[in-house]
Order: structure tokens, then sequence, then C-alpha cells
């Protein structure tokens, strides 16, 4: 005999809990709440100097958000043909320091051919609804067939230049070699150019964009406000997920040096965890989160997590909270485990307040504040 519908929905739910909101965490009650949806596998959130927000899906859509959050249905044109394959795609988008007067944005995407693809950094001109003046200010060479392990994250320093970090595109050794782009921190001025205190400048055989080398796949970067330094985070191979802060020509070790295991039989890599001449992460995860999208905290709304640094987790679906001691992490709380899926950005609007977005087909942004203290 066929359940009553009133009877049926009350199973559904018993078996089904819904998510709190607010979501009780150590020091806040998080109120989230819901922006956008309907979104494909949202990549990156930026915020504009006359409040309007950028959004990019993966498959190479940029779209513009008004102050409070509300999607605008007509799309911005002019975005340079991404390979959206694997997973390939456009990245980030970052707006000039100085948008405000140059209007300069820059998009990261995977570019060329599914055959032969490579990250790329396209500057334009945001006019209106449209990308004006799009120039290609770098790419990654060698290109490669592999759809995966691209990096893709861009970051300004205080002194105006700019950072890409790059995946070792799933090379044996690329990441060690000095005539590859792959595995690398790239740094750039902002139109480009190479800056001449790049750690490998004149150097017969090396790139001179590179300013670091080693790293396996990084999908977060940001700017640490209280020293200036570059921060970045990257995915291990079952294991090893890390956290490093980048310095000018240091090796990050990868694949001579992880924490990861290989995947399926668990072996180790290389040659161990640590190296003479190659540097420790400052946070290691094992076994891995997936991280994805990074931001540090500063703003009055969460008051107690000045400083500290916001991570997204994709495979963790997560959000994770590191308390620092400079640098060296001294508390990790994970929040909303499993209440948002798959968190493939995290940003701190210029309210103070937390921005995610989603990795799914039905992605979505929302805004994390505070609900009440506890």
């Amino acid at each position: 005999m066929p359940l009553r519908p009133a009877l049926a929905i009350l199973l559904l739910c018993l078996c089904r809990p819904a998510a709190a909101n607010p979501y009780l965490s150590r020091l806040y009650a998080l109120q989230l709440t819901e922006l956008a949806r309907g979104l494909d596998h949202p990549w990156s959130l930026a915020f504009l100097s006359d409040g309007r927000m950028l959004l990019t899906e993966r498959i190479g859509r940029l779209r513009l958000l008004d102050a409070q959050g509300r999607l605008d249905p007509q799309l911005v044109s002019g975005v340079p043909a991404v390979v959206a394959r694997g997973q390939g795609g456009l990245f980030d988008v970052l707006p000039h320091p100085r948008f405000a007067d140059n209007k300069l944005i820059y998009l990261s995407y995977a570019g060329g051919t599914p055959s032969a693809s490579s990250t790329e950094i396209a500057r334009a001109r945001l006019d209106g609804h449209a990308l004006r003046e799009l120039t290609v200010i770098f790419r990654q060479l060698p290109r490669s067939g592999s759809d995966h392990h691209y990096g893709g994250r861009l970051a300004f320093d205080r002194a105006g230049k700019l950072y890409l970090s790059l995946g070792d595109r799933g090379g044996d050794d690329r990441a060690q070699r000095h005539d590859d782009h792959a595995g690398s921190v790239i740094r750039l001025n902002d139109d480009g150019s190479v800056p001449p205190d790049n750690p490998w400048v004149g150097r017969p055989g090396w790139k001179p964009e590179k300013f670091t080398l080693g790293h396996r796949n990084q999908q977060g970067m940001a700017l640490n406000p209280q020293t200036g330094a570059i921060w970045t985070h990257e995915h291990g191979p079952q294991g090893g997920d890390e956290v490093n802060v980048i310095r000018a020509g240091a090796n990050y070790g990868w694949p001579v040096i992880t924490y990861g295991k290989t995947y399926g039989l668990g072996l180790p890599i290389g040659e161990g965890t640590h190296k003479a001449g190659m540097e420790q992460p400052l946070k290691v995860w094992v076994p891995s989160i997936a991280p994805s999208g990074m931001a540090f905290y500063q703003g009055k709304p969460f008051a107690r997590w000045q400083n500290d640094l916001l991570i997204g987790a994709l495979r963790g679906e997560m959000l994770v909270r590191l308390k620092l001691d400079g640098e060296k992490a001294v508390e990790e709380e994970r929040m909303l485990r499993g209440v948002l899926g798959r968190i493939r950005d995290v940003r701190v609007g210029p309210d103070g307040l937390v921005y995610l977005l989603t990795d799914e087909d039905d992605g979505k942004l929302v805004r994390v504040s505070p609900a009440a203290r506890r």
C-alpha cells in the first residue's frame, strides 16, 4: 500500500536531516546566505572598486554581479577561448590594483588546443559587459596534451608584481626543470614583462619568468597582509597537501620530496620528505583535503579570525581555518563539513564577510556572515 504523502515527506526528513543554518563553529554561529546558483563549476570571484563582483565559470564564462550579489544575466563578452577539458578551462579573475583608474583585469585559463594546452594570462580592459584590448601577456611553455594540473591562481604583491601559480601538468620531472614553466610560481610586471630581479634572469637555460620551482599543483594563492609575502597551497598525491611561503629562487621539492604516496598502492615517492636545499611546507595534510582557494581574513565582522588563513577543500567539502603564529599554523578548525559540497574559492569581501564558490554543475555563491556570538 503506498505511503500517504505527508508520511512520505516525514520519513524523507528523518532520513536526510537539513544542514543547520546558522552553523555553529568554535567562535561564531555562521549564517549562510545563497546569493547565486545554477553556475557551471564556478572557479573564482573578485570584488571591483565600484561594488560589483566578477565571477568565472570553468566552461569559459565571465559573469558580473551587483553589490548585493545578484547575478547579471548578460555575460561579459570578449573572453579568450579556453580549453574546457578535464581540469582545464577559465580559472582566476583579478582586478589590477589601480582598477578604479585603468579598468584592467587579468584572467588565467587553459589556452591552446585539447592536444596541446597550457596556462595563460590575458589582460583586458572591462568596458560595461565587454572586454576590450585583450592581450595575452604570458603563456606557459612547453604545452602539453595533459588535461590536469594547470594551477591557475593569480595575485599581486605590494610592489605591483603579478604572480601566477602553475601545476606540473602531470609530468614526471617537469617541476624540477629549468627550461620549463610547469610546477613553478611565475612573477611578472603588470604588463607581462619580466622583472629584472627575478632569481634566474640571464641564466642560460632558465625560463626568466620562474620565481620558484618544485610545485605539484597550486590552486590557492594569497598575499599575507602582515608580511607582504605571497603564500600558496598545493595538492599532494594521496596525502601531502601543502601550504607554502613563497621565496625567490626556492625549490619546494616535488617530486623529489613529498609527504604524499602513490595513488592506490600507497608507495613512497622520490627520496622521502626532506632534502637539503629544498623547502619544508608550513602545513601538511595527510590524508588529503584537496585544497582550493585561499584568503587571509581581514575585517570586523569576524574580528576573532583576524589574520587567520581560510582555505576551501574540494575532497574535504569544508572550509578550513588556520590560526597562525608567524609562519606556523598553531590551530586548525574544520567548518561546514559536508554542508555546501566542494568549495572551490574563498574570498573576503570589502564588507569583511566571507564568500564561497562551490565546484558543482549547479554551483553556488554563498555569503558567510556571523549570526551571533557564542
